[in-house]
């Protein structure tokens, strides 16, 4: 017997806002019963878990212990200023000069996040 991974949980402090941004990242739609000020929300993606924001009262003081790694489907490069238009913000850049690395963001509420290199990206190092 195995368990299955239902969901990803946020914590944060706007449960609807921030799930509006994740649909942003990641082009999917919140859930349709999904409404501003509801406490938990969900970004319905295409496969696997869905991202659920469970709004609290505490805020974010720490970095997180886990997080989220995206691929884009342009270039990486892209995709940071993509991301940065939608609100997020450069935390680390780790994007070394041969194209290698990825960036560290963080979402409006200070999750932070890492956009690796595309398909794209890795094809035009190995040749």
């Amino acid at each position: 017997m195995v368990s299955v991974l239902q969901n990803v949980a946020i914590d944060c402090a706007d449960a609807y806002e921030l799930a509006r941004f994740w649909s942003g990242v990641t082009g999917r739609p919140l859930h349709p019963e999904d409404k501003p000020g509801d406490r938990e929300t969900q970004v319905m993606l295409v496969a696997g878990p869905v991202l659920y924001f469970n709004q609290v009262p505490e805020p974010k003081r720490i970095k997180n212990r886990i997080h989220l790694c995206l691929r884009p489907e342009t270039s990486r490069e892209q995709e940071v200023e993509r991301l940065l238009g939608l609100g997020a913000t450069l935390v680390t850049d780790r994007r070394n000069p041969d194209g290698s690395g990825w960036a560290v963001l963080a979402d409006p509420e200070g999750n932070e996040f890492c956009v690796l290199r595309s398909d794209s990206d890795h094809a035009a190092m190995s040749s």
